[in-house]
């Protein structure tokens, strides 16, 4: 069967499941597991969370009640990441314009949730048992004190894990990430720390917020929207992307084993 044939037949067979569930869904996973179970896996995802404030306006609901359904989705997908063994993961949580631009209940509920969202990853025994590592980056006085305090703590709990990493990406952007890096560069080589000639990649890596993470080998976008949104400038740039049309909170296990299926059926050359 053609690939845009196996597309729509598979569409098909997915909204039947959907409003059946049970037995159908159940038999769409056990073949797409079959599928994509020998991997190989990416070694880090980046999510881009979209759709949270649609799927709540489609439903009837407030935007709190979307980002709450978007917060606990991550949870679930957290945990689909992690059985399968895929050691880095980058969640784009709020970007700076989120920070910066929405309205002024709207940012109050999300650090809420955000600072809900640490507290439960900081006395969550998996986090430990697994050693995961949280990370969280970004513009961080942009966020409140309290949230600031909670993530020095979190990460401070974690430092010493070896295992997975988790990324969380709060007011953050891209492109302000690599500014304050050349910013950084620039202020060592005045100071005599770092000479223009011992500037490469390795180096530049080094003064980015996410240090020393890889790049990312899959991102995984929700809602349908077709771009990356400023995430991860420089880490992305040989990534795969792989766009799914549906919103956040309505993600399943099934369009998470569809993106890495996808991943698998790409070669990837880097360039060359």
């Amino acid at each position: 069967m053609s690939r845009p044939r196996r597309r729509r037949y598979e569409s098909a067979l997915l909204k039947i499941g959907f409003k059946l569930s049970g037995p159908i869904y159940k038999l769409y996973e056990k073949w797409l597991w079959l599928q994509i179970k020998n991997g190989p896996f990416p070694r880090h995802i980046g999510i881009i969370p979209d759709g949270n404030r649609r799927w709540a306006k489609e439903k009837g609901l407030n935007t709190t009640n979307g980002h709450y359904h978007g917060y606990r989705k991550v949870k679930d997908v957290l945990r689909w990441i992690w059985d399968l063994k895929i050691p880095y993961v980058t969640i784009f949580a709020m970007s700076t314009e989120n920070c910066l631009h929405r309205s002024p209940v709207e940012r109050e509920n999300l650090f809420k949730i955000m600072e809900t969202a640490l507290t439960e990853l900081m006395n969550t025994p998996e986090i430990y048992r697994n050693r995961v590592k949280i990370l969280v980056v970004g513009r961080l006085e942009h966020v409140p004190e309290k949230l600031r305090e909670l993530v020095k703590k979190v990460m401070e709990s974690t430092a010493d894990h070896e295992k997975y990493v988790l990324t969380i990406a709060l007011c953050y952007g891209g492109r302000q990430e690599i500014i304050d890096a050349v910013r950084s560069i620039a202020e060592d080589v005045e100071k005599g720390l770092l000479k223009p000639c011992d500037i490469n990649e390795d180096t530049f890596t080094k003064y980015l917020y996410t240090g020393g993470i890889p790049d990312l080998d899959l991102i995984i976008r929700t809602s349908g929207e077709e771009r990356i949104s400023n995430f991860l400038l420089w880490h992305s740039a040989y990534s795969e992307l792989y766009f799914c049309d549906v919103y956040w909170p309505d993600f399943r296990k099934i369009d998470f084993w569809r993106a890495i299926r996808s991943y698998q059926m790409r070669e990837r050359r880097f360039g060359r």
